[in-house]
């Protein structure tokens, strides 16, 4: 495994930095099990990166985030985790769609670690999961290809403030965000958008 992620541009610069032997020491650590440590670490999280590819090998990346334990490991080679409503556009998800390439990165802020998990992604509408996620538009299942923990020298260390008050729960009506709200897109939201109701409760952040 450790050998299988490097390919020759990796290569070029370890040679130019006299890496290639600590790579391939570091490279030990890849796996593409989820063990216990991995599991715990993931569902502790309530937030991380994706990173997709188009068609064209163009890169998108961005951030997801939930309440803790979002992200389920649902058996050592596989997660999933909820889609919930976004500003509309899909580049990450339409990217799994056509390419199903990703790339993870958790990161606690808190404790300072953080863990890439890279795989291939699928989208399912009728997930057995969606009963378990409130406003969960489908459901994202990732198949591990490589698993490691990266050096956490480089995260700043950081402390949780407040979670997204617009993470949906079972218990509460997710309030609206301020910029559907705004005037500039009302004429296109979709028709059954929760910032048509008059009554919705509208929130800056």
């Amino acid at each position: 495994m450790a050998n299988d992620i490097f390919h020759d541009g990796n290569r070029e610069l370890q040679r130019r930095f006299d890496t290639e032997r600590l790579a391939g020491r570091v490279g030990e650590l890849t796996h593409d099990r989820i063990d216990g440590n991995d599991r715990a670490f993931i569902e502790h999280m309530d937030m991380f990166f994706i990173a997709t590819v188009d068609e064209q090998g163009h890169a998108n990346c961005s951030y997801k985030g939930g309440e803790p334990g979002f992200v389920r490991v649902v058996d050592d080679k596989t997660i999933a985790f909820p889609n919930y409503d976004g500003n509309g556009m899909y580049l990450s998800m339409g990217n799994v769609l056509r390419t199903k390439q990703v790339g993870l990165l958790f990161i606690d802020f808190e404790q300072q670690h953080r863990m890439r998990f890279n795989g291939e992604a699928s989208i399912s509408y009728d997930d057995p999961l969606m009963a378990e996620y409130p406003e969960a538009q489908f459901i994202v299942r990732v198949r591990a290809r490589e698993i490691f923990p990266n050096c956490p020298r480089y995260i700043h260390k950081m402390q949780l403030v407040q979670r997204s008050k617009f993470v949906p729960k079972s218990e509460c009506e997710t309030p609206v965000p301020a910029w559907k709200a705004g005037g500039w897109v009302d004429d296109v939201l979709p028709t059954n958008d929760p910032a048509r109701r008059p009554d919705a409760e509208v929130l800056d952040r």
